[in-house]
C-alpha cells in the first residue's frame, strides 16, 4: 500500500515514524497530514535505503539539490561527487536531471549512493531516446514516455516531475499571452513541441489514469510540474501559468482519489511582491497540497550570484506557506553546476528555508537562532561555530584573521559584548 493509503486506513507506518522523529513531531499528526494531502513522504518500495524526509504543511521547510549529467559533460562520478556534497551539506532530495551520456546508469548510480529522496523528470529520458530512434522528440510515442516513466519507478525513484498541466487548452493562452522568455522548462518544451507536432494532447493528461496506475504500484509521489513555469519577471503569474495551475489543481485531487501522493511544483522567476501571492493561489486551488518551487528568483540579472536571488525569493515563499525549496547554484543560467557550486546553493536555500520557518513556527526553528544568540553573548566560538548552518565555512572564516582578544579581529578591544560584561555586570564567558 502506498503511505497516503495507510494514513488513510489509520495505519502509521515505519516511515511516518522515522520522519516523525526527525521533525520532532507526533507520527500521528504525521499521518493525519498524508491523509489528508497535505504531507508527502516520497518513498518508492525500490528504494531500499532510503531515510525518508515528509514535505508538506506543519514541518520543515525543505531543500532539494539538482544534479545530472548533461549532453556536453556526462561523467557519471563527476555527479555522484556533486551528489556527495549535497548530502554533506544538509539537502533533504536530490534529483537526477541527467540528459547526457548513460543516463539510465546514471540515475541507478544516484539511487543506490544516495539515503534521501530522489526525483527525476522521465521525459527528459524518454524524448532523447526517441532522437536517437527516431531522428526527433516529436515521434516519441506516448508507449516510450510510459515505458520511461515505470523503468524510473521500478528503479527506485521516489518522486518523478510530470508536466501533466501542459495541456492545449495552456498553450493557446501562452500564444495568446505574447511572453518575452516563451517556456523555459525543458520538459515544457519537449511535451509542446510534441503536441503541436502531433495535433493530439498531451498523453500525461490524456492518459494520466495509466500515471496513476504506476505510481501507485511503486508509491512514487507525482511532482506536478509547471511546464508553463515564467522564466522572466515579465511573464510572471500570467495567463499561461495560472491555467495550466487549474488543470493541475483537478489533476492533484485526482491523484488522492486514487491514493496517489501528490505535490506541485511552481515558479520560477517572480517580484517580490507577487510571491505570496502564488503561495496562496496554489495552496487554494490544490487544496493545500505541498508546494515545490524553484527559487523563486526575485531578478533577472544576478547572473553568477543567483544562488542569492534564489535564497531571497525562498525565504520569503518559505515564510508563506512554500514546503519545498529547489535550489538555486551560481551556475544558474551559465553553465552545469560544479561540486562547489552545489555546496553554495544547498546552504543559500537552506538559510532561505529556515528564515521562513522561524515565521511559520516550525518547531525548534527559533531556538536555532536563540541558543546562537546566547554564544554570542558569552563570546563562545567554538559553540558558535557548532551551531552555524555552516560550521566548515565559519571555521575557516574565524580562523583567517583571529583577534589577539577574545573578541573578534573587526571588534578587537572594543567588542559591544566585552564593554557590557564589563560596566553592566553581564557575564561574558572568555572562550
Amino acid at each position: 500500500m502506498t503511505q497516503l493509503e495507510l494514513a488513510k486506513k489509520g495505519i502509521i507506518s515505519s516511515q511516518m515514524e522515522l520522519v516523525a522523529q526527525y521533525e520532532g513531531l507526533e507520527a500521528e499528526f504525521i499521518r493525519q497530514g498524508l491523509a489528508q494531502g497535505t504531507i508527502v513522504i516520497p518513498a518508492n518500495i525500490n528504494h531500499t535505503n532510503l531515510t525518508p524526509r515528509g514535505i508538506g504543511q506543519g514541518l520543515k521547510t525543505k531543500v532539494n539539490a539538482n544534479i545530472g549529467t548533461s549532453s556536453d559533460f556526462a561523467d557519471i562520478e563527476k555527479e555522484l561527487e556533486k551528489l556527495a556534497v549535497a548530502v554533506a551539506a544538509g539537502a533533504d532530495a536530490v534529483m537526477d536531471l541527467s540528459t547526457g551520456g548513460d543516463i539510465a546508469a546514471a540515475r541507478r548510480a544516484v539511487i543506490t549512493a544516495c539515503p534521501l529522496p530522489v526525483g527525476t523528470v522521465p521525459i527528459y529520458q524518454a524524448g532523447i531516446a526517441a532522437i536517437a530512434r527516431h531522428g526527433a522528440i516529436v515521434k516519441m510515442t506516448t508507449d516510450d514516455l510510459f515505458d520511461s516513466i515505470e523503468e524510473h519507478a521500478q528503479d527506485g525513484v521516489d518522486f518523478i516531475t510530470v508536466h501533466c498541466g501542459v495541456t492545449q487548452s495552456a498553450i493557446s493562452r501562452l500564444r495568446q499571452q505574447g511572453r518575452v522568455t516563451d517556456v523555459v522548462s525543458r520538459g515544457g518544451a519537449f511535451l509542446i513541441a510534441w503536441i503541436l507536432h502531433n495535433e493530439r494532447e498531451n498523453p500525461l493528461y490524456e492518459h494520466y489514469d495509466r500515471l496513476l496506475e504506476i505510481a501507485k504500484k511503486f508509491d512514487v509521489t507525482l511532482s506536478l510540474g509547471d511546464g508553463m513555469r515564467p522564466g522572466s519577471l515579465a511573464d510572471a503569474t500570467d495567463r499561461a501559468q495560472i491555467e495550466e495551475l487549474l488543470v493541475i489543481g483537478e489533476l492533484t485531487q485526482r491523484a488522492r482519489e486514487a491514493e496517489v501522493q501528490v505535490m506541485v511544483e511552481g515558479p520560477g522567476h517572480l517580484p517580490l511582491n507577487q510571491i505570496e501571492t502564488n503561495v496562496q493561489l496554489q495552496k487554494s486551488i490544490c487544496q493545500g497540497a505541498p508546494f515545490y518551487v524553484l527559487g523563486p528568483l526575485v531578478t533577472d540579472i544576478a547572473a553568477g550570484y543567483d544562488h542569492i536571488t534564489g535564497a531571497i525569493g525562498g525565504a520569503i515563499a518559505a515564510a508563506a506557506g512554500t514546503d519545498f525549496l529547489c535550489y538555486v547554484t551560481p551556475a544558474e543560467h551559465l553553465s552545469l553546476p560544479d561540486a562547489e557550486d552545489v555546496r553554495q546553493g544547498v546552504i543559500a536555500s537552506r538559510i532561505a528555508a529556515h528564515a521562513g520557518d522561524i515565521v511559520k513556527g516550525v518547531k525548534g526553528a527559533a531556538d536555532w537562532d536563540l541558543k546562537m544568540a546566547q554564544a554570542r553573548k558569552r563570546i563562545d566560538w567554538q559553540e558558535q561555530i557548532r551551531l552555524s548552518i555552516d560550521p566548515e565555512h565559519s571555521g575557516k572564516v574565524r580562523s583567517k584573521l583571529e583577534s589577539k582578544g577574545t573578541a573578534c579581529s573587526m571588534c578587537g578591544q572594543y567588542c559591544a559584548m566585552e564593554l557590557m560584561a564589563k560596566y553592566m555586570g553581564l557575564s561574558a564567558a572568555k572562550c
